[in-house]
Formats: C-alpha cells, structure tokens, sequence
C-alpha cells in the first residue's frame, strides 16, 4: 500500500492540501476527521451527550459510517451537518473517547487496504495509524490564518468564536491521554501560512 498521512490542528490546510495531492498522485483520499465528526452527529441526533464515555463507546460498533464527498451515517446525508459548530463543539469529546478511537484507526486500516493505500489525514495518522506512511506531513498555520480560514467555512460564526474554538479544540486534542496531536519524529514540517496550495502540493511531490 501506498500510504501519505498528513497530520495537523484544525485549519490548518490538510482537507485541501490532501485532496489536491491525492488528485496530483492518483490516490484516494481520506478526511478521518470526518469519521469522528459523525459519530458525534449520530450521538447528537439521539440525544447522546458527547462526555457520555460509555454510552458514546457503545454507539460506535453498529454505526455505519461512510465518507466521500457525500458523508452518510446510518444512511443519513450528513455532509453538511458534521461542519456545522453544534458537532464542531461535541467532536473533541467524542474523539478522544479511547474505545472510539481503536474503532476508527481498524476502519482506517480496513479502507486503505480496500483501496490500495491513500492519501490520509488526520490528527494521529503518521504517529498511530501509519507510522510506517511512505510519506509523514504535519501542516500548521498561524493562528489568526487558522481561525480566518475556518470563519471564511462557516460563514454563520464570527472569527471571534471560531478563533477561541480552534484554541478549545488544540488544547483538547494535544492533551488527551489516546493518540495525542503530535508531530512524527520523521514528519516534513509544513507552515502553509500565506502559501498556495499548488506550492505546498509540489514540495510534498518531490519527496516521493
């Protein structure tokens, strides 16, 4: 398997860096991100409280989740709904919930080898679930292009908000105790801060 996983905090690029740069390479590509984004969707609709470890481990098993351009969980279109700030809020909980996790990383696994490998993304995609990826990437950005880029998403919610909820989200995602947001020793290090999304994607080209 081919395997190119990118890593990095929210907004900082890896949706479209990685997309364009499993276009560029003939890849498929997965946004993992959106896997935890529907479980907690699916724990919402029924009426689940996201710091409900138990209840929330349980749900997983039988919850069929399938992401593409069209996200459907349980069947349900919930492509637009996984972004908006009511699961943006509820997906940290949900994701650092341990048992969550070993569910997601074994349907990661099962996909890439569906598929033949991909280009992956992600928070713990080179440090957990393929630390053996042909090629590591951690994206980051500047704050204030992180929340700006995010509140352009979410047209609904003020940088203000998206701002103080980006910062929210990185303290919970690098500090929990399961597949912490970190850095892979042997990652290449990219700030896209200012930087063109066809500059990015040709630096990562010639790595491999």
């Amino acid at each position: 398997m081919r395997i190119i996983a990118i890593d990095g905090p929210a907004g900082s690029g890896k949706s479209t860096v990685g997309r364009h740069l499993a276009a560029r390479l003939g890849l498929r590509y997965l946004d993992t991100g959106a896997m935890y984004r529907s479980v907690a969707f699916a724990a919402l609709r029924l009426g689940i409280d996201p710091d409900d470890a138990r209840r929330i481990a349980d749900l997983v098993p039988g919850l069929e989740i399938i992401v593409g351009d069209v996200v459907l969980v349980d069947g349900v279109d919930a492509t637009l709904e996984i972004r908006g700030p009511e699961v943006t809020r509820a997906v940290s909980a949900v994701a650092a919930n341990p048992e969550v996790r070993t569910e997601m990383v074994r349907r990661q696994k099962e996909w890439a080898q569906a598929h033949g490998g991909g280009v992956i993304e992600g928070r713990d995609i080179g440090t957990v679930v393929f630390p053996d990826a042909e090629l590591k990437v951690y994206l980051t950005a500047s704050e204030t292009e992180r929340a700006r880029r995010r509140s352009q998403e979410a047209t609904d919610l003020h940088y203000e908000t998206v701002a103080a909820d980006i910062a929210r989200r990185d303290l919970v995602d690098s500090t929990r105790a399961v597949s912490p947001l970190a850095t892979a020793d042997d990652a290449i290090v990219i700030d896209t801060t200012g930087r063109t999304v066809d500059e990015i994607v040709d630096e990562l080209s010639s790595k491999l």
